[in-house]
């Protein structure tokens, strides 16, 4: 056997490792070289929201371009149909402009196209066509205007398209221009094709080109519509053809996914806007909360908030941020508008928003969460046990956005570093921790720390910044150009609905104390009217329990239902009361009906385990019974001071000759009086007997066998109570009770 020295086996070893290393490095280097890539459907029409489509994608690759140093191809699959040359051309200029320099934009025309959707195809880089499909005639059948022929032929000089000509143009927008395939030599033995019309052919004529073959493509008078399988082979407009996407992908090396359509959402642009201004408090929540709820329940799919807000309530904001988290983006794209700058809890809210547009000078981010250690006491950093679970929803509602999540957690640890990474298999560029990446089992590359979120300091970011880390989208300068980033139109009104003082009233008369309240007033106002029957207090209860069914009406826990329970349980109680005699079956059921939608009206269930909502009706039942005794306690200092106190004391019905007289006042004559032997009445002062009905202050009255109608003495007094005749007045026969006398 050979023997083979130590060193030169170390020698094989490493050359060996470095081989093996090597390969691994061209293997990521292949897979970072790989072009990004997204199809996408170009519907009929082309209206605001397409447009708004297909730029927003263009901007989103060119931003993962420019982060992942690779190219970006844009595969837009042009569809037949209609589009006015004022959504073309916006496209057209969007796509041939620097903003999307790193995108190659690339028309796939599996169907024959005309009109002027054929112009977005001459503006892109390259045309993929079916064989059996035909684009041109831009014009339908007639001559495109002198003006709009300038626009398009530019795009021919451009010459983004290298097998685009000015000929080949000006045949696809005038009928009556013909289209040649001239040969020329250039040089000895170098033969140059070129697609001409006439016109441009005898200028190289006159110049002593040598022409060695001319061929006509089109006829003068014939429609400028060219089929996929001859413009490839005849080597003009088309690169190549394909029918169906899978080659279309295989032909630019685009993975699977990216003929994965984005979700959008094929509609019209409904949009509404909703504005959270300053500090988010208890109020603030309640209407945004309501606005998100008309909104969605009018049809809205574009809900945009315009924040400006240092922040606020922790709660407040955790809780709009994961309501508007859970609404469904494919019918409902929600957009956060931050003109100036969203903070903390502000920020928070932002995050829950499928698209985060901002002004390039607006900042997002210090969500740090802070307490107050005492009432006027100073605020400090909130404990561990509070933090901890704060960093985790963020990291949830992250991941829900795809965002990094670690990046939103360094806006709420002072102390969290995050380091921008790549991934070794496809190149993606995106932002972790320490931690993260090495939970990650080296599947991703670290790179440089963020700046920003460097210890000590709280994650904070302007526009353009929050865009690099993927935070938010593209910065969006001003309000014509959100309109166009969201395929909203000029008509649409984007004017913030703001919160007012109704607003505040309804948060005030939703509260605990508030419905305590109301609901404590309006029984009393009721139980008034019973004794007082003169309206009034009628009116001031239907208007308290109006307050209570109308601030939770909008405060979203009550509902028609509600509304009918009560009503129908007030009128069983009126039935009870004013027409069958004593209580029973419909008192009962009128009082729990009542009780049933006074309950059911001050809490919404939906989403709540069954612990809660038992917990919910017990809190809603406990406040009820609080008002219960508080009416109770009311009423007994009324029935005992009501004859006596101010302003409700003429509310009552009080007997001609009990109220003392005035002393220059007028007096009754002696004879009208109680007494007088010329009006005889059934009983005298004194007699005594038992009510047969309620005396409000009237009612009926039993003495011995006499059935009387008798008058109190302004006091409610029941049916079945023991009475005592205090005087006569006329015919009427005032009495008062009289409970030591046995009936």
């Amino acid at each position: 056997m050979r023997h083979i020295p130590l060193a030169a086996m170390l020698l094989a070893g490493l050359s060996l490792f470095a081989g093996v290393a090597s390969a691994q490095e061209k293997s990521e280097l292949k897979a970072a070289q790989k072009p990004i890539g997204q199809f996408l459907t170009v519907t009929s029409p082309l209206n605001d929201q397409m447009v708004s489509q297909l730029t927003n994608l263009a901007t989103d690759l060119q931003a993962q371009a420019t982060r992942e140093n690779r190219d970006a191809i844009l595969v837009m699959e042009i569809e037949p149909g209609t589009a006015g040359f004022g959504h073309v051309s916006d496209a057209v200029r969007f796509l041939t402009s620097s903003d999307v320099s790193r995108v190659r934009t690339i028309a796939w025309v599996p169907r024959s196209v005309d009109g002027t959707r054929a112009i977005l195809a001459l503006a892109c880089h390259d045309i993929v066509m079916h064989p059996d499909a035909t684009l041109g005639d831009i014009g339908r059948g007639e001559a495109v205007s002198t003006e709009d022929q300038s626009f398009v032929m530019s795009l021919a000089d451009r010459r983004r398209n290298t097998r685009l000509s000015r000929g080949v143009v000006e045949a696809m927008m005038n009928p009556s221009e013909a289209l040649l395939r001239v040969s020329m030599e250039t040089s000895p033995n170098v033969v140059e094709q070129r697609f001409l019309t006439p016109a441009e052919l005898m200028v190289l004529q006159n110049q002593n080109v040598v022409i060695s073959k001319t061929e006509t493509i089109k006829e003068a008078g014939s429609p400028g519509n060219f089929l996929g399988l001859d413009s490839e082979k005849a080597g003009f407009l088309v690169l190549r053809t394909a029918k169906n996407r899978a080659e279309v992908a295989a032909a630019f090396e685009l993975p699977l996914e990216s003929m994965r359509e984005p979700l959008r959402n094929k509609a019209d642009a409904v949009p509404r806007v909703i504005a959270v201004d300053g500090v988010i408090d208890r109020v603030l929540g309640e209407f945004v909360q309501r606005e998100v709820r008309n909104a969605v329940a009018n049809g809205c799919n574009v809900l945009v908030l315009k924040i400006d807000s240092p922040g606020g309530d922790k709660d407040v904001a955790e809780h709009l941020a994961l309501t508007l988290s859970e609404i469904d983006s494919t019918k409902i794209t929600t957009v956060a508008w931050i003109p100036k700058g969203a903070w903390s809890g502000g920020a928070l809210i932002a995050f829950g928003c499928d698209k985060i547009l901002m002004h390039p000078d607006a900042q997002i981010g210090d969500i740090g969460v802070i307490t107050l250690t005492e009432p006027g006491g100073q605020f400090e950093r909130a404990p561990e046990k509070i933090v901890s679970p704060f960093l985790q929803f963020a990291a949830i509602l992250a991941k829900r956005k795809n965002r990094p999540p670690a990046l939103l957690q360094a806006m709420i640890d002072k102390d969290l570093e995050v380091f921008q990474v790549t991934n070794k298999a496809d190149g993606r560029v995106t932002y972790m921790s320490e931690v993260e990446i090495q939970a990650a089992n080296e599947e991703w590359i670290q790179g440089p720390m963020v700046p920003e979120s460097r210890k000590g300091i709280l994650l904070t970011v302007h526009g353009e910044r929050a865009h690099e880390l993927q935070l938010a989208d593209a910065p969006c300068h001003d309000e014509d150009e959100l309109r166009s980033r969201l395929g909203i139109s000029g008509k649409a009104n984007l004017t913030p609905v703001a919160s007012t003082w109704v607003d505040t009233l309804i948060a005030v008369l939703n509260s605990g104390v508030g419905g305590f309240l109301l609901i404590t007033l309006g029984i009393i106002c009721v139980y008034i009217e019973l004794h007082l029957p003169s309206g009034f207090f009628a009116i001031l209860a239907t208007v308290f329990f109006a307050l209570f069914f109308w601030s939770r009406f909008l405060g979203g826990t009550a509902g028609t239902l509600e509304l009918i329970l009560f009503i129908l349980g007030i009128g069983l109680l009126a039935l009870e009361i004013f027409v069958i005699p004593g209580f029973g079956v419909f008192g009962v059921s009128g009082i729990l009906l009542t009780m049933a939608s006074l309950i059911l009206a001050s809490h919404t269930f939906s989403g709540m385990t069954a612990t809660e909502s038992f917990e919910e009706s017990m809190s809603s039942l406990g406040s009820l019974a609080g008002a219960m005794v508080t009416v109770i306690a009311v009423a007994a200092v009324l029935n005992r001071f009501l004859p006596t106190i101010p302003f409700l004391n003429r509310l009552i019905l009080t007997p001609p000759g009990y109220a003392p007289a005035e002393a220059d006042g007028p007096i009754l004559r002696t004879s009208l009086l109680a007494g007088h032997a010329s009006q005889p009445t059934p009983v005298d002062v004194g007699a005594t007997g038992v009510t047969a009905s309620a005396l409000r202050p009237s009612g009926k009255a039993m003495f011995g066998d006499k059935y009387l109608d008798v008058v109190s003495d302004g006091a409610y007094i029941d049916h079945g109570t023991a009475i005592e005749v205090i005087r006569i007045a006329g015919n009427r026969i005032i009495v008062r009770s009289n409970p030591g006398t046995q009936s």
